[in-house]
């Protein structure tokens, strides 16, 4: 009998505490907005932190709530700011992806070292003595503090520098505030010319510690045709704005100092069947490379080209192809 009462005690308690339950849930039952739920179904599901919000589900409450863009995520593509928007009943503005890239090309095999540096392998640790090891005090020393806290594997060391995967990258940042010499960026996810270095000392200066680095002697802001580099403080910098990656910058700097395939660039071809012989794409091509009289199909000069692309993005018919 003794047995029988505590089980039915203990089972009218079960059931008082689940009606009780029952009725808290809805007594208190706070209602979800179905946006948040359909900008969270539409976000990459990171959690990355990179938008400046507590996760994914942060970020689709900033959203809905008006406190974030549509596009707010750096991690999302454009597909998913659309849809995005269109929960949202607002128009996307286009928001290119922007990735994490080393601003350094000083590997063990081209930096100079100061000494021989036998301590803990940690960038910091490094960096505490003397500025680190490698001549170049203003480069990556390569332990891969960087590689340690990157989440998405997207970071190898290789040679003594750290090398970052872009389409891996998710630009959440943690690589950029860990890295004590500062020389990770973030960059447009498209663009292939990048300054490798983040030297700014005055050109002997950064030879005499490595073979690679910018020496700011503005060939490679003479030579653009966009107004799309210029060498600050010894320093070339790429305005990722006006560059068309015609890798002109590329092919003159006299270091290699910025980064481009050049195996990669294209060039323009007009296809005379659909040519009107307008004149525009010659009239707006910076080097002269396409000729042609008025009304008549014109060609294009495939050794003065750069690949710019500004005659095609001009072509009124679309008969510029660019291969």
């Amino acid at each position: 009998m003794v047995v029988i009462s505590a089980v039915g005690v203990l089972g009218g308690m079960g059931i008082l505490a689940g009606a009780l339950l029952a009725v808290a849930s809805k007594v208190f039952h706070v209602e979800v907005d179905k946006k948040i739920i359909e900008i969270r179904n539409a976000l990459p599901g990171a959690n990355c932190g990179a938008c400046g919000f507590p996760g994914c589900d942060g970020m689709a409450n900033a959203i809905a709530e008006g406190r974030a863009p549509a596009n707010g995520c750096p991690v999302a593509n454009s597909d998913a700011h659309a849809k995005i928007a269109e929960i949202m009943g607002v128009n996307a503005e286009s928001s290119e992806k922007k990735v994490a890239h080393v601003m350094c090309q000083g590997c063990d095999s081209v930096a100079k070292q100061k000494y021989e540096y036998n301590g803990v392998q940690d960038c910091k640790a490094a960096a505490a003595v003397m500025g680190g090891n490698k001549s170049c005090d203003k480069g990556c020393l390569g332990f891969g503090n960087c590689k340690v806290v990157c989440a998405f594997d997207a970071i190898e060391i290789v040679d003594g520098l750290a090398v970052i995967n872009k389409d891996k990258c998710t630009s959440c940042g943690k690589c950029i505030e860990e890295c004590p010499k500062a020389v990770i960026e973030l960059v447009p996810y498209k663009n292939n010319v990048i300054v490798g270095c983040h030297n700014k000392d005055f050109g002997k200066a950064v030879k005499d510690v490595c073979t690679v680095g910018c020496i700011g002697c503005k060939i490679c802001e003479k030579n653009c045709a966009f107004d799309a580099i210029h060498v600050t403080d010894n320093l070339a910098k790429v305005d990722y704005d006006k560059c068309t990656h015609c890798m002109v910058c590329v092919e003159k700097c006299p270091t290699k100092a910025i980064q481009g395939d050049l195996l990669a660039r294209k060039k323009a071809f007009i296809v005379e069947e659909g040519c009107i012989g307008c004149t525009i794409c010659a009239k707006n091509c910076p080097v002269g490379a396409i000729e042609g009289e008025l009304k008549k199909a014109h060609k294009v000069d495939p050794d003065k080209c750069i690949g710019c692309n500004v005659c095609a993005a001009k072509c009124p018919k679309k008969t510029i192809e660019m291969k």
